[in-house]
């Protein structure tokens, strides 16, 4: 169990994108999140107070969270010192990296030496089965994205928070670091080995009542060349009844990938829907969520409308304008 309150670790994150895993635990569970460690350089900000170790200590903090995710999921040298110094201090540490903490020596002896604890969340901790493809009772929600960082998680929350509002049967299904930190449980599908990667999605979405959703955490997208193989798995694991397309506008390219374009969202309803009905016939396209933020209020309102007309679908910011649209979708489909 990772105690809280939080300090999150910004590092040297170059943008905001790239501390994504502070900002979803800074939107979702603010009241984990006692303040914001940043070190020289970093382009990040979460809004909340930039505290010392010294400072987030006196005032409750009990685990220094790495807030980032950088590519390759690498603890940098330039942050050693600061983690060294936390346990030191009396926090513990928490990581979704894929570069274990407990794969760090000098980490691992000072963890040892003054008795705090290391948390590694990208690590599996259940043998999952190889996916069968068996139909299960109950409904599944998936959010598929023309890219990487889209808001795919902050749907399935935000669709999660409206139905459990309106008094219907939710489960938000957490299959990365930032959802796992937040909720407490799930699966680090990217750190599952290949093979089972659809039996782990299978084993977080098992059969439940008719009426029950499952709003699964979406992973990567099927157009990015380094991460389409946790998309798939979510899929046909997942064997959603409705898909959300999720994307943000006012990228010029993939995430991390100058040479590539997005796709458009006519291309990423006609690649994954057929991709969908492989394992669920009767899957449907219900909606869009479009990652509004670098928009005015104005031009946000205004291209929602433009989408919603040419697609046919329900089109919100379901985190800033809310979820509504989309949750009718669902109640829609019976």
């Amino acid at each position: 169990m990772i105690e809280t309150p939080y300090l999150l670790f910004l590092g040297d994150a170059p943008d905001m994108l790239a501390a994504k895993v502070a900002q979803g635990i800074r939107d979702w569970r603010p009241e984990n999140a006692i303040g914001q460690f940043r070190m020289e350089g970093c382009k990040a900000d979460m809004n909340l107070p930039d505290m010392t170790l010294a400072e987030a200590k006196a005032a409750g903090a009990r685990t220094l969270v790495i807030g980032v995710a950088n590519r390759g999921g690498v603890i940098s040298a330039a942050w050693k010192k600061v983690l060294v110094e936390a346990l030191e201090e009396g926090f513990d540490l928490a990581s979704g990296l894929h570069n274990l903490l407990r794969d760090e020596p000098d980490l691992k002896a000072v963890a040892e030496a003054t008795g705090r604890r290391l948390h590694d969340v990208r690590v599996p901790s259940v043998q999952y089965p190889i996916a069968n493809g068996e139909k299960r009772t109950g409904k599944r929600c998936l959010a598929v994205g023309t890219d990487c960082s889209v808001g795919k998680m902050y749907t399935a929350m935000a669709m999660d928070r409206d139905m459990k509002q309106r008094g219907l049967k939710s489960s938000f299904r957490a299959t990365g670091q930032t959802g796992i930190l937040i909720t407490g449980e799930g699966v680090p599908l990217d750190a599952v080995i290949a093979d089972f990667m659809a039996g782990s999605v299978e084993w977080l979405t098992p059969g439940n009542d008719p009426d029950h959703w499952d709003m699964i955490e979406g992973q990567g997208s099927l157009f990015h060349v380094s991460y389409s193989g946790v998309t798939m798995a979510l899929i046909h694991g997942g064997q959603p009844d409705a898909l959300i397309l999720s994307h943000e506008p006012t990228r010029e390219h993939m995430r991390g990938l100058p040479g590539y374009k997005l796709p458009s969202l006519e291309m990423l309803r006609d690649t994954a829907l057929p991709l969908a009905r492989v394992a669920n016939p009767a899957c449907e396209v219900v909606g869009v969520s479009v990652n509004t933020q670098h928009m005015g209020e104005d031009e946000a309102q205004s291209y929602l409308a433009e989408v919603e007309a040419r697609m046919g679908l329900p089109a919100t910011d379901p985190y800033r304008f809310g979820a509504a649209k989309l949750v009718d979708a669902l109640v829609a489909l019976g």
